[in-house]
């Protein structure tokens, strides 16, 4: 007897569901709610519309699926592994435990299949819309007429708290102005949060709410059940080409188990032994099975395999028709979907006169348009400040979201989602990202860069007015606590360039470092460019610290470390200090996680423990430079928060000057 269309989806989707259950159970830890009511909608999904290989889950041209509803990791766990992806069964019934491949959360890099690290809610929401983006930029770049290698669509899984959260407000808000035809959400509106009915706190219109935006809506108002309906949304949403698409799919949390479906007891821990026997009998499954595929289930969805493969090979016979067509395309594409970068980066940097005052930021852009040239794959904007960042790729034009043409992302007063957005742009693969916008606004951007270092994103964040030195905007705009804070966060590089040079070198350190995000902290005031024919080279920014200026005279006595504009202060005086007869090292820091990383017998050499006089200048919270300055040395910065006033009289008032680098060296000395 043959099994019936309909019969099959359903055992498909009750292997999703009862598999899911059982895993959890099994852990005594997860979220079995939302695997419940969502696998309908996910089956239809992958099984007849995602674009996928999943003998290949690198394959440029794939559709991307992101579930932004982390928390479900079991439902994407188990599309994964039946459907062929290289997540054995041994790491499903791992799940959540020590060294698995099937953590609480998905993860990016750990799971074959996982194209985003998710959890935080509305983050992957907010990432799925960097993917779109990536998406059309490359299409742009690279399909020509009749040769379209670039062509997919990505999908979203959100749930209530996603679009409750502001960072999916803020990428939504964007996805709809620009347009991204090819980006489909789906909404598991199952009405219950954690807390309990979703009323308590969230009663308005989403659907309204996204229209407004510029998004087309779709309802499905039985996800539990009607198939057909969700799979004529996703038509209809695919038939859309000037709108992102949301789909509302109304669905049960819990569905099928008799005493938590619909309740919020569902959400989050497993639902016990006999609930579990209740719900598969509920399902029409034997309760007396556990951690059970039937055959016929596997076998359907293990035809994504080939199928897969398939698709692949088509797309691959259509690139080697787009090679013979247009070969330097083809092996540039090639090349930056391996992230790798073309050469002679350094070469192209332009070049500053000792001894003019330039402000770093402005010395950074013009290494980034002058490196833009050389990597075309460079794209990124800022949150409302291009001309204050000075980020604007001169003749990149404007990102056209349905096209993908123009480099300059206007990302709006977004920080948020603009973080997001690019570690998806990362995550998608092609392009290299970076964002822009004031240093004392890298806080509302501190969730994304968290992913963005923990997943190894190649992403650049230019942080510029770093410290009290951006004057009279006063307290609320002047960074004190961010560059340490930014420092503890595993991952995450931090480069403060001492002058124009090291800025130049910064940007070419953050491109050739591929496997983590780096922020470049700016100035917005100007500082003097370093005599580098009398000092070390700006190339030493590589290594995260160097010698800048050795002692002359004999071994140095005093040690001064400084960064970004406070480097100045340290040389000014080094000067003063030599006409003093105490010989004086210069050490320009401006990245200490590169430093640290570097061997211990390098560090020896810039940073002798023999030598004990240290004095660290920097205009920013104290804490942390005990580690540079050891216990005998001091450490001058700013231990409250700023004012209102020029920079030069802040300088003064904060103790930031070279007489008081001077007084602190000699009081050492003493």
């Amino acid at each position: 007897m043959t099994t019936s269309t309909r019969e099959l989806d359903l055992l498909c989707i009750n292997t999703l569901r009862t598999l899911a259950i059982d895993v959890i159970q099994k852990a005594d830890s997860g979220h079995p709610g939302l695997p419940l009511g969502a696998a309908p909608m996910a089956w239809v999904l992958w099984n007849r519309h995602l674009k996928h290989s999943p003998a290949d889950p690198r394959w440029a041209d794939r559709d991307r699926f992101v579930l932004s509803a982390g928390h479900g990791s079991m439902l994407l766990y188990g599309l994964l592994h039946l459907h062929g992806y290289a997540l054995s069964w041994d790491e499903v019934l791992n799940f959540r435990q020590w060294g698995s491949k099937t953590p609480g959360h998905p993860e990016y890099g750990l799971t074959p299949g996982v194209e985003a690290t998710t959890g935080p809610l509305g983050q992957g929401h907010a990432n799925a819309v960097g993917m779109a983006m990536a998406e059309r930029a490359l299409a742009a770049r690279f399909n020509k007429p009749g040769h379209e290698i670039v062509d997919h669509h990505t999908y979203c899984l959100v749930g209530d708290g996603d679009v409750m959260e502001g960072v999916a407000m803020e990428a939504a808000s964007l996805a709809g102005h620009l347009k991204l035809g090819k980006l489909i959400c789906l909404y598991d509106a199952n009405d219950v949060t954690l807390d309990g009915p979703a009323k308590l706190s969230f009663t308005e219109d989403v659907g309204k709410r996204y229209e407004a935006w510029g998004w087309q809506v779709l309802n499905v108002a039985d996800g539990n059940h009607d198939l057909d309906g969700i799979d004529a949304a996703l038509r209809a949403a695919k038939a859309e080409t000037s709108k992102p698409s949301l789909l509302i799919v109304k669905t049960t949390i819990g569905f099928g188990s008799p005493n938590k479906a619909g309740k919020s007891s569902s959400h989050g821990s497993p639902l016990g032994k006999d609930e579990i026997a209740l719900t598969k009998k509920a399902l029409g499954w034997d309760p007396e099975k556990t951690l059970w595929v039937p055959d016929e289930a596997r076998a359907h969805f293990s035809k994504a395999v080939g199928t897969g493969k398939q698709a692949q090979a088509s797309w691959t016979t259509r690139f080697e028709a787009y090679a013979r067509a247009f070969p330097e395309l083809a092996k540039d594409f090639t090349r930056v979907m391996k992230g790798e970068l073309p050469s002679g980066l350094r070469e192209a940097l332009p070049g500053f006169t000792a001894g003019s005052g330039v402000e770093t930021r402005t010395a950074a852009g013009q290494a980034l348009n002058a490196l833009a040239l050389k990597v075309p794959e460079l794209i990124g904007g800022d949150a409302d400040l291009g001309g204050s960042t000075k980020t604007v790729l001169k003749d990149g034009g404007s990102f056209d979201g349905q096209t993908g043409a123009g480099r300059n992302i206007h990302f709006g007063v977004r920080e948020h989602a603009m973080a997001a957005i690019a570690n998806g742009m990362a995550y998608h693969g092609g392009v290299r990202p970076f964002t822009a916008t004031f240093f004392c606004f890298s806080d509302y951007m501190r969730p994304s860069v968290r992913l963005a270092a923990m997943n190894h994103l190649p992403v650049v964040h230019v942080w510029t007015h770093d410290s009290i030195g951006l004057g009279e905007d006063g307290p609320t705009h002047q960074p004190v606590e961010h560059l340490m804070a930014l420092r503890t966060m595993p991952g995450l590089h931090v480069v403060r360039p001492g002058d124009a040079a090291e800025a130049a070198e910064a940007w070419v350190y953050a491109l050739e470092r591929t496997h983590g995000p780096t922020g470049l902290v700016l100035t917005r005031q100007k500082i003097p460019t370093l005599d580098r024919a009398a000092m070390a080279p700006a190339a030493g920014l590589h290594q995260g610290g160097y010698v800048l200026a050795e002692a002359t005279g004999g071994a140095p006595k005093v040690i001064l470390l400084g960064t970004g504009s406070e480097l100045q202060l340290a040389v000014q005086a080094r000067e003063q200090l030599e006409r003093d007869g105490v010989p004086t090292r210069v050490v320009s820091m401006p990245c200490m996680e590169r430093f640290r990383a570097q061997p211990a017998s390098y560090q020896e050499q810039v940073l002798p423990k023999a030598i004990t006089a240290r004095v660290s200048i920097e205009a920013g919270v104290t804490l942390g430079w005990e580690r540079f300055v050891g216990d005998r040395g001091v450490a001058l910065g700013v231990d409250r928060y700023g004012a209102s006033a020029p920079d030069k009289i802040l300088y003064e008032q904060y103790g930031l000057t070279a007489a008081k680098v001077i007084e602190a060296a000699k009081s050492l000395l003493a």
